[in-house]
């Protein structure tokens, strides 16, 4: 066998195979993919990081919210980890953004040079100077120390929103709506309009009007859920916990029927509060209701 044969055959052999999942996005400057990022919950899950949903659209990508662990996604999505086009937040609980440090800084660290643009509610700037002091030796050891990164490339340009459209560029159209998750005053969802195919993203929410409005004609829904509440109750629950899930957020069963009426050609569950059931247990629930298609979400699927 030749040498340059064998060389080939090694190469091949040491090249790493990318898992299901981890493909590259398309290159195609119209595509539109959705990754899904983190789909955990607040219960530390080493399948499930915390809820983060990206839309690439070409080579461009909008994030939508900051889970923990989300650089570490964003690498074994093969997406960009210097730097996302925008980040958008629904609500600042922590499970939706204990991973915006990380963005922040582990992307300046990567080489990011321009601010970090990032939307969400009021109460978004005062986190990011929280945590731009925070880490305030660590900028300047890594400005003026050896590594010379650049000068206030780890800056986020905060954009403090209210409903409406909040972004639009090159084709692609950013639009939030207010969900209704519990007491907190603003919680948001996002509607994302590209070039041939629209993403709405529910956020933390119980069931909406608004979202119901917004998803109006939508190619893909990507909801939370968490399972309708079996006949004998967990034990180690809290007795509020009933009344919780149903302030702050959607069932089965609920989401099932809201699909019937917004009608998405993929309905994606996520951010998914499981309490012990299965994939197919939630899907047939959504299916009481709901007759397209609906698939549960896993951490680094592609759709």
């Amino acid at each position: 066998m030749s040498r340059r044969v064998l060389l080939l055959l090694s190469a091949c052999i040491a090249a790493p195979t990318p898992l299901p999942g981890q493909q590259p996005s398309p290159a195609g400057r119209d595509s539109v993919v959705v990754v899904l990022l983190g789909t955990g919950m607040p219960r530390p899950d080493p399948d499930a990081s915390g809820p983060a949903t990206a839309v690439v659209v070409g080579r461009r990508v909008f994030l939508v919210d900051a889970g923990p662990g989300i650089e570490r996604r964003l690498a074994a999505a093969h997406l960009p980890i210097d730097g996302v086009t925008a980040l958008f937040i629904t609500h600042l609980h922590s499970d939706h953004t204990l991973g915006y440090p990380d963005l922040i800084f582990t992307s300046w660290v990567m080489g990011r040079k321009q601010p970090l643009a990032a939307y969400g509610p009021h109460g978004l700037q005062k986190m990011t100077d929280h945590l731009v002091a925070a880490w305030a030796e660590d900028i300047e050891v890594r400005t003026n120390g050896l590594e010379k990164r650049t000068p206030g490339g780890y800056r986020v340009d905060v954009h403090e929103i209210r409903p409406g459209v909040v972004y639009d560029s090159a084709g692609v159209r950013v639009t939030a709506f207010l969900v209704e998750h519990g007491t907190w005053r603003e919680a948001y969802g996002y509607r994302i309009d590209a070039p041939g195919r629209s993403v709405v993203i529910s956020g933390d929410t119980k069931p909406s009007e608004n979202l119901v409005r917004a998803a109006a004609g939508a190619d893909v829904l990507v909801h939370e859920v968490y399972p309708e509440p079996r006949a004998a109750p967990n034990p180690t629950e809290s007795a509020t916990w009933p009344t919780y899930m149903r302030d702050f957020h959607t069932s089965d069963v609920e989401l099932g029927q809201l699909a019937a009426r917004i009608r998405p050609r993929l309905l994606i569950l996520s951010h998914i509060i499981r309490r012990g059931a299965t994939d197919e247990e939630l899907l047939a629930n959504v299916r009481k209701s709901f007759s397209g298609r609906a698939v549960v979400g896993h951490d680094l699927d592609r759709y």
